[in-house]
């Protein structure tokens, strides 16, 4: 069967390398994927939820956020196993699995999800900026769309020097909240108690919140691609050693989000709570530390830490961005790009809403982009418990009856108090709207009546027909001896663009040995993009570009004496990509050989402008030759 498996990832697939001796040296090979993962479980989405939980209950709540990070480390867990059993990522699983309208609906449930996360992670940003500098936070929201030009930057480095760099953050923000700690003093006894569980009717929509703001599911996706770059066998053995570094890699870096979490509410509850006061919004905390806590530097280390918070969200939230695209779509977008729509999406509304209302509708913000995240959890927890229970895909790494008890427990909980969530917020938005009633009605409800069917076909999904379970793919049986049958391309004309440098050897000598095979005719190209030529075009001549002319004839000319027929081609332009296409439209080449210069005159080649360009412009088959 002939199968194509796109790499979750590419660009970093495999890319960190773990055969090292030793425990600790190979556990720090696999460490880092759950650091990016734990940024989502710190975002300024969380801290609304932790600050009122504390301000209200004091430590009362603590027990849900330990709660909700086991589960959180369960689910996370069951996310990289996918990615190291099966290969895939959870986009690319579900698109492989579900009929192509049930995919395409996960997508956009996804894609509203990582809107409303960044969302959060805008307006955090924007408050940051604002407790620092004064900034009004229109303003503060307005230069967070500017961040698209840092992730930009962030792209071009490996991923474990992007892993480092979230690390800092992180950090970063642990050892603010550590400080806040010691200023705080709080009771430890108290905090002991916290730990019990026990609710009331008050406490009850807080810890829903809580646990809504908890578990975000892009990262489920982002984990699942997170995990296969690095490099591990394809033993089963390999497999469970990769697992098992996975998991400890999971519950450190989540046990840190956990500390970041409870330290918030721990200062809510000893700075707030024992004086009575109310805390409603971020920027109310911050203005009040200082002064109940006769310390300065306490309000600093808060809006820095939510300054963290929001870009290191931003950073992972643009990976896992490609990630979902990539894998429901199998499209890929530049991250760049990606990043632009994403934080125009979130900036928008962000924009409208706080230049209609005030400052005071960015909290009401918050608050919104954790119930859209709520109404997308269910679609990422279910299909992950799905494909991890099955055998067929998952081998002997498929989940044991104890681990399939927990997953659907968890499931349960997180799907029930992430309901109740929704339908409250929903009903108090009813109540709220007044003659108006009707038309939000007539909005919400169609709505969610299809996501509730969508879900329902989820959940019921490994038990209905197989014709509702047709993904529509058909895989094409190949003979054995399907070598035989398949008809050789042939390649007559081959265009090699070159661009002076020693390097031009291998894109030579690969070329050659196609002409040779295929006795094909070889165009060897370059693009003269000085000055003179870009002014003069054709009659442009300099001593660069005579020199250009005599390098070619000397190619043409060794290669003749190979019996290899060759003809030169040589363009003026200021954009050698441009020009490569329109010769290769013009000539109708059977295959472009290019080679990874990096050079100028071919532009970023090494970082892929110039190829991805090319290849998207072309029909034809392109060679890259490093």
């Amino acid at each position: 069967m002939l199968t194509s498996k796109a790499q979750s990832l590419s660009e970093v697939h495999s890319s960190v390398s773990t055969s090292y001796a030793g425990f600790w040296r190979r556990m720090f090979a696999f460490a880092g994927p759950a650091y990016l993962v734990s940024v989502g479980y710190m975002d300024p989405g969380n801290w609304a939820t932790d600050l009122e939980g504390g301000a209200r209950f004091g430590y009362q709540l603590l027990w849900v956020l330990v709660l909700s990070n086991a589960m959180a480390i369960l689910l996370q867990t069951l996310s990289a196993r996918l990615g190291i059993a099966a290969g895939r990522d959870l986009a690319q699983a579900c698109r492989e699995s579900y009929p192509k309208p049930i995919a395409l609906s996960l997508w956009v449930l996804c894609e509203i999800a990582i809107a409303a996360c960044d969302l959060a992670e805008v307006i955090g940003a924007a408050i940051a900026l604002q407790l620092l500098f004064g900034l009004p936070l229109l303003t503060g929201v307005v230069i967070t769309a500017l961040d698209t030009l840092l992730v930009l930057w962030f792209t071009r480095i490996g991923i474990r020097v992007f892993e480092a760099m979230i690390l800092v953050l992180v950090a970063s923000i642990g050892i603010c909240f550590a400080i806040e700690i010691y200023f705080s003093k709080p009771a430890m006894g108290e905090i002991a108690l916290g730990l019990i569980p026990h609710l009331n009717g008050q406490s009850l929509y807080v810890a829903i919140g809580i646990l809504g703001a908890t578990v975000m599911p892009h990262n489920l996706y982002l984990h699942s691609a997170l995990v296969q770059t690095r490099q591990f066998g394809d033993s089963w053995d390999d497999k469970r050693t990769a697992a098992k570094f996975n998991l400890i890699d999971s519950a450190v870096a989540l046990n840190l989000a956990l500390f970041v979490n409870a330290a918030i509410l721990i200062v809510s509850a000893a700075v707030f709570f024992k004086r009575g006061v109310e805390v409603t919004q971020i920027q109310q905390a911050h203005l009040l530390l200082s002064p109940i806590l006769g310390a300065s530097v306490a309000s600093t280390l808060f809006a820095v830490a939510l300054f963290c918070s929001g870009q290191s969200s931003t950073l992972t939230g643009t990976m896992a961005g490609q990630i979902v695209m990539e894998g429901f779509l199998n499209f890929r977008m530049r991250p760049w790009l990606r990043r632009l729509i994403t934080r125009s999406l979130a900036v928008i509304p962000a924009v409208t809403v706080i230049y209609i209302s005030g400052d005071g509708a960015a909290y009401k913000l918050l608050i919104l982009s954790q119930v859209i995240l709520s109404l997308q959890l269910p679609f990422a927890v279910i299909p992950l418990i799905h494909f991890t229970n099955d055998r067929q895909r998952m081998g002997q790494m498929a989940n044991a009856l104890w681990v399939k008890s927990l997953a659907w427990i968890t499931a349960a909980i997180i799907l029930g108090l992430n309901g109740w969530l929704v339908v409250t917020t929903l009903s108090d938005w009813l109540e709220k709207a007044g003659a108006n009633r009707i038309y939000l009605e007539l909005f919400l409800l169609p709505i969610l009546a299809v996501i509730t069917l969508l879900l329902l076909w989820i959940l019921f999904s490994p038990w209905l027909p197989a014709v509702l379970r047709s993904t529509g793919q058909t895989a094409t049986a190949m003979p054995l001896n399907s070598a035989t049958a398949l008809t050789p391309s042939l390649y007559k004309i081959i265009l090699v663009p070159l661009d002076h440098t020693e390097k031009d050897q291998k894109a030579i000598s690969h070329a050659a040995a196609f002409a040779r095979q295929h006795n094909s005719k070889l165009l060897l190209m370059h693009v003269e993009e000085d000055v003179t030529s870009q002014l003069y075009g054709t009659l442009a001549w300099t001593a660069e570009v005579e020199a250009g002319r005599m390098y070619l004839a000397q190619i043409a000319k060794q290669l003749e004496e190979q019996s290899i027929v060759c003809e030169i081609l040589i363009r003026h332009s200021k954009n050698p990509a441009e020009e490569i296409i329109r010769v290769a439209k013009e000539q109708r080449p059977d295959l472009v050989i290019m080679g990874s210069h990096g050079h100028k005159l071919l532009g970023d080649l090494v970082r892929g402008h110039t190829i991805n360009h090319v290849r998207h412009a072309l029909d034809i088959p392109l060679l890259l030759v490093k």
